[in-house]
């Protein structure tokens, strides 16, 4: 998975993140309107895993790239 022809940005990924994955954790998780900081990161960890393995991201980038902001610190 190195050599990939194409892949997405960190800047793509969080913007993704956070209308597509975050709304859940939002749902399952904050609904006292608190922020899951690691439920959150927990979610963007199984999700870059998981473009990792459908080759959108590259080894080094999932190895390399700091969560979304939105992770908290």
């Amino acid at each position: 998975m190195n050599n990939l022809d194409y892949v997405i940005t960190w800047k793509v990924a969080c913007d993704s993140f956070e209308t597509g994955i975050l709304p859940f954790v939002t749902e399952s998780y904050e609904r006292d309107g608190q922020p899951d900081w690691p439920a959150r990161r927990e979610a963007w960890n199984n999700w870059t895993d998981g473009l990792c393995k459908d080759e959108q991201i590259s080894d080094w980038q999932y190895e390399n790239w700091s969560q979304s902001p939105l992770c908290g610190n």
